[in-house]
C-alpha cells in the first residue's frame, strides 16, 4: 500500500492495442479559454517515461505517453534530443506505440513494439526487427557485449488457479486453491519469467532459456516490477536477478526477496542475499512477522525483507542494491546494500531515510561512489556517497527528482525532475568536483534539457506553493504544504481543502499527479493544506513507524493540528468553508475523520478507502501489509493492544457520529481495498439520510488511469466540492 511513488511510474507504462484500436495521437495543440487548469489541459500534457543518454554522451532518447480524451486512448512515441536539449525531434511515425529505448551503439536504438524488439537509427531509418515471439515481449536488456539479450514474458501458472477442463473451454468459474489468486488488479493465471537469447548480427534467437526454468515464482515481481529487477554483469556472463521465491499463503504474508547471481555458462544460480543452507522459520500467518523468529536480531543478517533493482559497479567487483530488513514490512527503511563479489561481505550506507533510486558514479570519480535519490522533508533530491560511506547533498530545490542515470560523458547525470508545479521534464545535472565539503549543492550544476509542456504550462496561472512548520500535540513539529488559490487576491478568504496522504507511508513530497494535481485544485479556487503528519518518511524512520498500529491516533491529530492551524492563522482560509479529502489511506482518513471532526468541515471525498478494517483484512491480497498495521487478525482473544485499538476505532464502527455529505470513490478491479469498502461507506451515508453519492469504476483499478473516466472523475470531485463549499 505505501508505493504510491510508484503511481507515476505505471501511469506511464506502455499500452499495447490491437490493430483496429490503434490511434496516432500525437503532442497536443490544445489552446486554452483561459489561465485556469482544467483536467482536459493536464490530459493534454505529454507524460516523460524512460529516459537513457546515447553510449557517447552526445545525444539522449527518451519515451512520451500521449493521450486523447475522445478516443479513450493512448499512444506512447520515441523521442530523441542533443545531450544539451537541441534538435529535438520525435522519431515514432506510426499508430503502434513504440517504449522502453535503449541504445546499442551511438547509432543504434532499440525499443518495444507491438510485443517485440524493434531497433532504429539514431536519424528516425532503418527500422528493422529483431524478435520474433508472436507479440509476447514484455520486457527487455541487451548485455553489455551485445551478444544475449533478456527477454521478459508470462508463462502459464496454475499452482493456485486450477485449469478448467477441455471440454469446458467456455466456463468462466476460477478454482482458487491458496492465497494470491489475485495481485493488484487481475487474477494471476500466469507470470513473467526472464529468459535469455543470442543475438547475432540484427536477429534475436528463437531459442530461449529460461533462468527459472521449472520454478514457479515470478521474476520480476508483481505488481509494480519491471526490467529494473534484472542486471547484466559488466563481462555478460552473470545476470543479478530479484525474484521473491515463495508462492500461495507463504508470499502473501512476507515481503523476502533476494538477489539472486545466474551464470550463462554454468546456468547455475546462487543466492546473495542468504547462505545455501538458509531455513526459513516457520511463521503464524495470522500475526504480524514483527515479533516472529524470522525478525529475530540473530536472523536479520539473512537479509529478510525486501531486496530488489541490483546493478553490477563499472568493474563488476560489487553489486548493490535496494534492502529493506525485516519481513513483512514494506515501509522498513529502504537502504544501500553493496555486496563484495569476491568475499561475499555486505555493507550499508547509513543514511537517515528511504533511498528511492541510484546508479553507480563513473569508475574516474574519486569523490563519489554511487548517486542516489532520497526524500527529506518534502523533497527528493540527490545525493552521492563515497567509499567512506560519507554522505553529501547534491540538490536541495523543492522538487521531486525521480530517476537518475549516468549521461556517458564521464562527469554529468541524466535525470527527471517534477514538482508541484511542473510535470516530469529531463535535467544535467553536474555534481561538484568534491573538494569542498561545505559546498556540495551550490557547486551543482542544474541544466534542463527537455520542455515537453511548455507549450501548455505557458497558458496557465499556477498558485504559490508554501512551506509551513505546525506544532503537532506530541510536541514535536510536521510540515505542511500550503497551495494558494491560482486566482489568489489578497485580502479575500477561500475554501479549503486538506489533503490526507495515502500509504500510509508515502510522503507528501513535490509529486505531480495527473489526478491529485493541487494545482488544479488551486484552479478551482481552493487553499489545499497538505501536512506531512507522522507516518510519512523524510523525517527520521521513528516517525515513520508511528502510524504502524496507530491509524486512528497521532496521525489523526496531526491532519486536524494542520487544518486548525490554516484556519485560525492564515487569513485567506474560511473556516466555515473547509473540506476533506484523500485516497486509499487517506480515504480510510476521511472516513474516520467524518466521525471525529466536530463540525470541521463541510464536504469529505474518499477515494479507494478502507471502511471496515476487519472486512479488509481477509479482502486485501498482501497480507504482510495488514498483519504489519493490525498486528494480527481480528478473531484472536485476546488481542493485541494494537490490533485491539485497530478494529475498534475502524470508520465502520463510528458511522452514528457522521453528519457531513460525503462522496466515495472506487474502482471495482481493486483488490488491494476492495471496492465494497466504498460501497459500504455510501449504504451507511445514505441509510443515515446524508447526502452522499458513489461513484464507482467497473474497468479501474486502485487508480484511474483510462482519460475519459480520469474527466469523469475530476469533473464529480469538483462539482461535489462546489455544492457544499462554495
Amino acid at each position: 500500500m505505501k508505493k504510491f511513488f510508484f503511481m507515476l511510474a505505471v501511469m506511464m507504462l506502455p499500452t499495447f492495442l490491437s490493430a483496429q484500436d490503434e490511434v496516432n495521437i500525437g503532442k497536443s495543440n490544445i489552446k486554452l479559454n483561459s489561465r485556469m487548469m482544467t483536467p482536459e489541459a493536464l490530459w493534454a500534457m505529454g507524460r516523460i517515461g524512460s529516459v537513457e543518454a546515447s553510449p557517447d554522451g552526445k545525444q539522449v532518447v527518451y519515451q512520451v505517453g500521449y493521450y486523447s480524451v475522445k478516443a479513450n486512448k493512448s499512444h506512447h512515441v520515441l523521442c530523441i534530443m542533443d545531450a544539451d536539449g537541441k534538435n529535438n525531434k520525435q522519431l515514432t511515425v506510426s499508430s503502434k506505440s513504440e517504449t522502453e529505448p535503449t541504445w546499442l551503439d551511438a547509432h543504434t536504438i532499440a525499443y518495444l513494439s507491438g510485443g517485440e524488439i524493434w531497433t532504429v537509427q539514431a536519424d528516425g531509418t532503418d527500422r528493422k526487427q529483431l524478435s520474433k515471439t508472436d507479440g509476447q515481449v514484455e520486457g527487455f536488456k541487451f548485455s553489455p557485449d551485445r551478444t544475449k539479450v533478456i527477454i521478459l514474458k508470462s508463462i502459464p501458472f496454475h499452482e493456485i488457479i486450477k485449469e478448467n477442463p477441455d471440454d469446458l473451454p467456455k466456463a468462466t468459474g476460477r478454482r482458487v486453491t491458496d492465497l494470491m489468486y489475485r495481485h493488484w488488479d487481475h487474477y494471476v493465471e500466469s507470470i513473467q519469467h526472464p529468459f535469455v537469447c543470442s543475438v547475432s548480427g540484427k536477429a534475436i534467437a528463437t531459442e530461449m532459456t529460461d533462468i527459472l526454468e521449472g520454478e514457479p515464482y515470478e521474476c520480476p515481481m508483481e505488481p509494480f516490477g519491471g526490467i529494473e529487477q534484472l542486471a547484466w554483469s559488466p563481462d555478460s556472463k552473470t545476470i543479478a536477478y530479484t525474484c521473491r521465491k515463495k508462492t500461495g499463503l507463504e508470499y502473501s504474508i512476507s515481503t523476502d526477496s533476494d538477489i539472486y547471481l545466474y551464470n550463462i555458462g554454468t546456468r547455475k544460480t546462487t543466492n546473495l542475499c542468504k547462505p545455501a543452507d538458509y531455513v526459513a522459520p516457520a511463521n503464524d500467518p495470522t500475526r504480524t512477522l514483527k515479533i516472529q523468529p524470522v525478525n529475530a536480531p540473530e536472523n536479520l543478517k539473512n537479509n529478510v525483507g525486501y531486496d530488489q533493482n541490483p546493478q553490477f559497479s563499472p568493474d563488476g567487483k560489487y553489486v548493490a542494491w535496494l534492502s529493506m530488513e525485516r519481513d513483512g514490512y514494506e515501509a522498513d527503511l529502504n537502504r544501500l546494500c553493496i555486496y563484495e563479489m569476491a568475499t561475499g561481505t555486505k555493507r550499508y550506507i547509513d543514511w537517515k531515510s528511504d533511498v528511492e533510486a541510484f546508479c553507480w558514479a563513473p569508475q574516474e570519480d574519486k569523490s563519489a561512489l554511487l548517486y542516489f535519490l532520497s526524500v527529506w522533508h518534502g523533497c527528493n533530491n540527490m545525493y552521492s556517497v563515497n567509499w567512506k560511506g560519507e554522505v553529501k547533498q547534491l540538490t536541495e530545490t523543492w522538487d521531486d527528482w525521480t530517476s537518475l542515470q549516468l549521461a556517458n560523458d564521464g562527469k554529468r547525470i541524466l535525470a527527471t525532475r517534477q514538482s508541484l508545479s511542473a510535470p516530469t521534464d529531463i535535467y544535467m545535472v553536474t555534481p561538484g568536483d568534491g573538494k569542498s565539503k561545505k559546498a556540495d549543492v551550490r557547486e551543482t550544476k542544474i541544466h534542463q534539457i527537455s520542455f515537453e509542456n511548455k507549450h501548455i504550462l505557458d497558458q496557465l496561472t499556477f498558485g504559490k506553493v508554501q512551506q509551513r512548520w505546525v506544532k503537532t500535540s506530541d510536541g514535536k513539529e510536521e510540515l505542511v504544504w500550503i497551495v494558494l488559490p491560482a486566482n489568489y487576491e489578497e485580502g479575500k478568504k477561500y475554501p479549503t481543502l486538506l489533503f490526507c496522504e495515502g500509504g500510509p507511508q508515502s510522503p507528501v513530497s513535490q509529486f505531480w499527479s495527473y489526478r491529485w494535481n493541487f494545482q488544479i485544485m488551486a484552479a478551482n479556487g481552493y487553499v489545499v493544506v497538505a501536512p506531512n503528519r507522522h507516518g510519512l518518511p523524510g523525517f527520521g524512520q521513528e516517525w515513520k513507524e508511528e502510524i504502524s498500529g496507530d491509524w486512528s491516533g497521532q496521525c489523526m491529530s496531526d491532519y486536524l493540528a494542520a487544518i486548525d492551524d490554516a484556519a485560525q492563522n492564515l487569513p485567506f482560509v474560511d473556516k466555515d468553508r473547509l473540506g476533506a479529502v484523500g485516497a486509499s489511506f487517506g480515504g480510510f482518513s476521511v472516513y474516520y475523520l467524518a466521525g471525529i471532526h466536530e463540525k470541521r468541515f463541510k464536504a469529505f471525498i474518499a477515494h479507494d478507502g478502507a471502511f471496515n478494517l476487519a472486512a479488509m483484512y481477509l479482502e486485501t491480497e498482501e497480507n504482510w501489509f495488514s498483519n504489519w498495521e493490525y498486528d494480527e487478525a481480528y478473531w484472536h482473544r485476546p488481542q493485541m493492544p494494537n490490533a485491539k485499538k485497530t478494529y475498534h476505532d475502524s470508520p465502520h464502527k463510528m458511522v452514528e457520529k457522521w453528519d457531513t455529505p460525503i462522496l466515495c470513490i472506487h474502482g471495482e478491479k481493486d483488490y488491494r481495498i476492495n471496492y465494497t469498502q466504498g460501497m459500504q461507506a455510501f449504504n451507511a451515508a445514505r441509510m443515515k439520510g446524508i447526502p452522499a453519492e458513489f461513484l464507482v469504476f467497473p474497468d479501474e483499478n486502485h487508480w484511474v488511469l483510462k482519460p475519459q473516466n480520469g474527466i469523469l472523475w475530476q469533473r464529480t470531485f469538483f462539482n461535489w466540492l462546489d455544492r457544499w463549499l462554495k
